[in-house]
């Protein structure tokens, strides 16, 4: 069985022990002695132990860690108190992915990240091999780890030589998709707000401020004006000054994630691999596919963009856990449907739009929303004076029917012969291409109030960890009599799929047994 690479322990333990060294600095500062003066040579002992032990226990850890590619599984055992040995038959893996931040990049290892069938999360991590065998291992998995391809890549790298193996058969014979370009870049940057950089815009203020926010405002220009003028003021522009942090740090963020982005075609493959100061490179099996999900965002709609998502067992791209992956993260519309119809010949995508009665319940529940705003901005004025003239929140009720019609005509569905179409959302718009053969269970489900207006949700569910996260294509309002009518037709479509499936698998089957029978004849013919 093989081993990490050497250089593991010293990454592993800068992490490890910086963790340990922290949570024994808060244990001897917590317990020192010393009365009112702090005994510092007992905390830094403490913070000096925490730091060796992390140290020994990376070095356990990579002495006890060991993993083998096998004909059929992936066998790994790990453990440093407690043995775990585990075995990942290849036929259940679904995406290999290789991960190099600058650190790792320059001594020459990657992160391997092997994840299958049935869980979102990773199941198994290598951290961290060699460069050439990163990419070994996943040319290996990917062409199911048999003994022969294994022997074949061994030959093949002693023959062209170790750069060979770092290359990656996914860049020699793979047919490039996508590759995005600076202009796609700079929109996608701009216009993207990533979560965390509010937290990020939040700190950069307090360390350009010396952690005291008074510094970054106008005194002098505020202090002009009257009294509740000044205070808003001053709220406005930290507010401002926050927003501008967040969006300049989330533009960077975006920036340095899709750095580089391209997307290549390797078999029934598909090799991604992005970033600027942290590589990503991945693998996205198209035999199993679950869902494909094309997303036109505000503003990125207004100028003719969108991306796409492929959705496989256990891994759906785009969730905030793997880092917001995705098969194309902005292209022209245009194009984004032809590189799915790529994946999936699907055709035009032509839908059909919820009864006109689900309109007017969405400006009911809208009117309901502006009725509580009004009554908290009426009990705000009686019973305090900081709100005044609440009744002009009154105005927004125009723009109910507009926001109640923009939501019922961004939602759609339909069932094709092969395929489950959804869409749904005004700003972030979504359509759902779900194959028919990959549907799990068909839901019809309706809420009280939409029972008294005769609508309901129908939910093709499939494999895919989005099934966990509530983004299911789900055809949103149907007629409730339309909505038994689908999912009786899609689970009529989806028999017929399967039976389809199994007859060419049949033939596949019957067709490979028949070669290796004419093979082994040919064989024993020469022999003799």
């Amino acid at each position: 069985m093989r081993k990490l690479h050497p250089a593991s322990i010293a990454v592993r333990s800068l992490s490890r022990s910086l963790n340990t060294g922290f949570v024994f600095f808060i244990v001897g500062v917590v317990v020192s002695p010393g009365g009112n003066g702090m005994n510092l040579l007992s905390v830094f002992a403490l913070v000096a132990f925490g730091i060796v032990t992390g140290i020994v226990y990376e070095f356990a850890y990579y002495q006890r860690f060991r993993y083998e590619l096998t004909a059929d599984t992936l066998d790994v055992s790990s453990g440093v108190i407690s043995r775990r040995d585990r075995e990942l038959p290849l036929g259940r893996i679904q995406n290999v992915d290789i991960r190099q931040n600058v650190v790792e990049r320059l001594l020459g290892i990657s992160a391997v990240h092997i994840e299958t069938a049935g869980g979102g999360e990773t199941e198994v991590s290598l951290r961290y091999v060699d460069e050439d065998e990163a990419h070994r291992l996943r040319r290996q998995l990917r062409r199911g780890g048999s003994a022969e391809s294994n022997r074949a890549d061994a030959f093949e790298d002693e023959e062209q030589g170790p750069e060979s193996a770092t290359m990656g058969a996914e860049d020699d014979d793979g047919e490039l998709l996508f590759e995005i370009t600076p202009r796609e870049l700079a929109i996608l940057s701009i216009f993207t707000i990533d979560p965390g950089a509010s937290v990020l815009g939040g700190i950069a203020l307090s360390f350009a401020s010396g952690f005291d926010p008074a510094t970054l405002i106008p005194a002098d220009r505020i202090a002009e004006l009257p009294g509740p003028a000044s205070g808003l003021l001053a709220l406005a522009w930290g507010i401002l000054l926050f927003g501008l942090a967040a969006w300049i740090i989330s533009a960077a963020l975006t920036f340095t994630r899709y750095y580089a982005f391209r997307l290549t075609r390797v078999d029934d493959e598909l090799y991604y691999e992005r970033g600027l100061l942290q590589r990503y490179s991945g693998t996205i099996p198209l035999e199993k596919v679950q869902t494909l999900t094309i997303s036109e965002s505000i503003p990125f709609r207004w100028f003719g963009y969108a991306a796409l998502s492929v959705e496989t067992a256990g891994y759906a791209p785009g969730q905030e856990s793997r880092g917001a992956e995705s098969a194309i993260p902005l292209a022209t519309t245009d194009r984004v449907y032809a590189l799915a119809r790529a994946i999936e010949p699907f055709g035009s995508v032509e839908l059909e739009s919820p009864p006109r009665r689900a309109r007017e319940r969405y400006a009911v529940r809208y009117l309901l929303v502006v009725a509580v705003f009004l009554a908290a901005g009426y009990l705000a004025t009686r019973y305090t004076p900081v709100v005044r003239r609440w009744y002009v929140l009154s105005g927004v009720a125009v723009l109910v029917p507009i926001a109640a019609h923009l939501k019922w005509r961004n939602r759609g569905f339909r069932v094709s012969d092969r395929y489950f179409f959804t869409r749904t959302g005004f700003w972030r718009r979504t359509t759902k291409v779900v194959p028919l053969y990959r549907v799990q269970s068909i839901l019809h489900e309706a809420t009280l109030f939409q029972r008294r207006r005769r609508i309901a949700n129908v939910t093709a569910d499939t494999a895919s960890s989005a099934s966990f996260f509530g983004r299911v294509a789900t055809a949103y309002d149907v007629d409730a009599t339309r909505g038994l009518d689908i999912q009786n037709e899609i689970e009529a479509r989806l028999q017929e799929r399967l039976r389809a499936r199994n007859r060419q698998q049949s033939s596949r089957r019957w067709t490979a047994n028949s070669s290796e029978i004419i093979d082994g004849e040919e064989s024993d013919d020469r022999d003799a």
